[in-house]
């Protein structure tokens, strides 16, 4: 059972990602053509294109990537619940759910930009990854930057925003319980 539990969880976790990336790549306006938003796009292509004849998008919010994000976590909830037996609730589900996208979004957010700083140690020249990650996390950069400038060539910004989040992340476990649970 835990080996199951495990695989079905990690698969689920990836594929979410997949598509918070998708929707991160839309909102940002992010070169579509780079290699990487190319495997973003056609790993969610074939879920995300007949859900955009019903649910167009909303500004540059993609609405059919948002309900198939929201759809990844409860199907992946409801398989471990039958897996363990427990009750099933739509409810429960569908908050856990809204929760558990918004949480996978900062934990990718995380990481991007733990990657991102680590990459850019090493980057010599034009790198397509290090390119998307910049077009993802610049803009949620850029405010802090304006208030803490680099200081001799040092970026504290990434710094900052990781302790943000985290502080994020600590404070919204004491009031919603399961969130530090996701």
């Amino acid at each position: 059972m835990n080996a199951m539990t495990f695989l079905i969880s990690t698969l689920f976790d990836l594929y979410l990602m997949v598509v918070i990336l998708r929707i991160w790549l839309q909102f940002a306006k992010a070169d579509f053509y780079n290699p990487f938003s190319q495997f973003v796009v056609k790993a969610t292509h074939p879920i995300v294109s007949p859900m955009r004849r019903v649910l167009p998008s909303i500004g540059a919010l993609d609405t059919a990537s948002l309900v198939l994000a929201i759809a990844v976590v409860m199907v992946k909830v409801v398989l471990l619940s039958l897996i363990a037996g427990g009750a099933i609730n739509v409810l429960t589900i569908f908050i856990y759910a809204l929760v558990s996208v918004v949480k996978q979004a900062g934990v990718l957010l995380f990481w991007m930009l733990l990657l991102r700083a680590i990459l850019s140690w090493f980057q010599q020249g034009y790198n397509p990854i290090i390119q998307v990650f910049s077009q993802l996390t610049d803009p949620i950069l850029s405010p802090i930057r304006r208030v803490i400038p680099p200081i001799g060539g040092l970026d504290l910004s990434v710094m900052v925003l990781i302790i943000g989040l985290n502080f994020l992340n600590i404070l919204l476990a004491q009031y919603i319980p399961f969130w530090a649970v996701v």
